[in-house]
């Protein structure tokens, strides 16, 4: 078996089938991206979408999102800052936490 290949994301039909309901809830939040009535321009909304994606790293939303950004005008200049501001976030996010682990393990009986 091979993980993560794009015809995957075919198989979310079986999952709309199986839970319509949740998919539905998925689908209306996932529209949040690509709508085009708000304040952000498209192009800022999929730049945030893959900056989040490659966090999360999610190769879907990577594929999703990359193509997007693009079709959107993003340029390879912009996608290469996301990749560092994402970066940089999840580098913040551990050291956050490793002060969140000092303070814990301060906390903790000694044995």
């Amino acid at each position: 078996m091979t993980y993560h290949e794009h015809g995957d994301l075919g198989l979310l039909a079986q999952l709309a089938r199986l839970d319509h309901a949740g998919f539905a809830g998925f689908r209306a939040l996932d529209e949040t991206v690509g709508r085009s009535d708000g304040k952000i321009p498209r192009k800022y909304r999929e730049l945030i979408a893959l900056g989040v994606a490659l966090t999360t790293q999610c190769p879907y939303c990577l594929d999703v999102h990359t193509a997007n950004a693009k079709k959107a005008g993003a340029t390879r200049e912009e996608l290469a800052e996301t990749v560092f501001v994402a970066a940089a976030l999840r580098a913040g996010a551990a050291a956050t936490h490793g002060a969140l682990a000092l303070k814990l393990f301060d906390a903790a009986a000694s044995p």
